[in-house]
């Protein structure tokens, strides 16, 4: 099993376009096939190093890395390379 952590910290002024983003991927789940499990949400913290983040599980490195380039993930990711300051990715195996 594989969990794909993904930060952001967005541009000032770009809110809307930021929750735009965070609806899209959040849609995606249930759409591609080889996401097992998928939560987005924004910080509670105010003034936080990163304003949103991804948690996702896939069953394998190769169900992830199909995801990464499905069409449907890749239209939803140019939204937010138009927005973000910063992105920090972390993908680990988890051991049972």
């Amino acid at each position: 099993m594989i969990k794909h952590v993904v930060m952001w910290k967005f541009k000032e002024g770009t809110e809307a376009q930021m929750n735009e983003f965070l609806e899209g991927l959040k849609a995606l789940n249930g759409v591609i096939p080889e996401i097992l499990e998928m939560e987005v949400a924004t910080s509670a913290v105010p003034n936080s190093d990163y304003d949103a983040i991804l948690v996702s599980k896939f069953a394998s490195l190769e169900a992830l890395n199909a995801y990464k380039v499905n069409p449907k993930h890749v239209a939803v990711a140019d939204l937010c390379k138009s927005i973000r300051i910063s992105r920090v990715a972390f993908d680990y195996e988890v051991l049972d």
